[in-house]
């Protein structure tokens, strides 16, 4: 590994968005050079264009690497942190974007002082494309430095981006390659919807977690995504395989998650619901033994309702007229 920070990109149909966050890095000031890793997945709109077009234009920072064929998210990201040189790695998603110069110099001044960091956040943003509104994200403030293990389950079981976001962060390569080769199904695995929570897992298990208040990143909203849908099939499908991530983590670096688990096969269950399908009921009863949960009232109330079709269909129209009025009021 090199004494330099490689910066990952990975984009896909991203056109109107990925030259904002080329630029968001290029813009950076630091005392350690850095390359630019991106990884085009094999767009179908101008995305790869634009892409090749920055990497003739800065030929010394930017490496591109263009799939032939669609890979998906983890792979795309799995495999451009395994081809970085550097000893540290930041990435930043081809629709968001980094709004302070200084972020990496920032960052890289925390890792360099003390070396039992293996990961350093920031502060965030919400920046909606179709707006340009900005808000705050709903981030946990963190004590400047934490003991990992410390932050392990908040990181395992996290809601709503509240520990912490990749794309604000700066952690060490060798630590992300020791994790990779002890276990390259955690990263790989296509039971999992994630790429972000087996880094920053692994970055807890082995060291303290840095935080600096900064706002350092434009998090993109208003597009879509798996988790910004209202098709409940789909949803149900990212619940699981999260959740399913999710067990895999808190077994792995021994935390406890039953509580969390109890609430979470009660969402997976209104999703079920809300699709009607009775392939999801049959799933969910599944996930329950699996998951060895407490089945609290409200839960056993919902499985009771979908166990006879006449009243999952009355259910359904009840929740209809309920959301209705609730839009009319609002």
């Amino acid at each position: 590994m090199e004494n330099i920070i490689s910066v990952i990109i990975i984009t896909y149909n991203q056109q109107d968005t990925i030259g904002r966050s080329i630029d968001s890095v290029l813009m950076q000031k630091c005392h350690l050079p850095y390359e630019i890793i991106i990884g085009e997945d094999a767009s179908t709109d101008d995305t790869r264009t634009i892409c090749q077009d920055y990497a003739k234009k800065y030929p010394d920072i930017i490496r591109l690497f263009c799939n032939e064929h669609n890979k998906g998210i983890t792979d795309n990201y799995i495999d451009c942190l395994l081809q970085s040189r550097g000893k540290y790695i930041a990435d930043c998603a081809g629709d968001d974007f980094w709004t302070d110069p200084m972020k990496l110099e920032k960052e890289l001044c925390v890792m360099e002082e003390y070396p039992n960091v293996t990961m350093v956040i920031t502060n965030w943003q919400f920046y909606n494309e179709q707006t340009r509104h900005i808000s705050p994200s709903r981030q946990i403030q963190h004590a400047p430095i934490t003991p990992g293990r410390d932050m392990l389950k908040d990181i395992i079981i996290q809601k709503n981006m509240s520990v912490f976001h990749l794309c604000t962060a700066l952690y060490r390569s060798d630590t992300f390659r020791k994790a990779y080769q002890d276990d390259s199904y955690m990263f790989r695995s296509k039971d999992f919807c994630s790429e972000d929570m087996q880094i920053a897992s692994a970055m807890a298990w082995y060291g303290d977690i840095a935080y600096l208040p900064d706002i350092t990143l434009n998090y993109s909203i208003g597009g879509k995504g798996v988790s910004n849908t209202n098709d409940s099939e789909k949803l149900f499908r990212f619940v699981k395989r999260s959740t399913l991530l999710i067990q895999y983590l808190s077994s792995k670096y021994q935390t406890d998650i039953r509580e969390f688990l109890n609430e979470r096969i009660f969402e997976l269950g209104m999703h079920a619901f809300r699709s009607h399908n009775p392939q999801l009921y049959e799933e969910t009863l599944e996930c329950e033994r699996k998951w060895q949960v407490e089945k609290k009232n409200k839960y056993r109330l919902l499985m009771a309702v979908m166990q006879h079709d006449g009243l999952w269909k009355l259910g359904l129209a009840v929740r209809n007229i309920v959301v209705s009025l609730k839009r009319l009021i609002c």
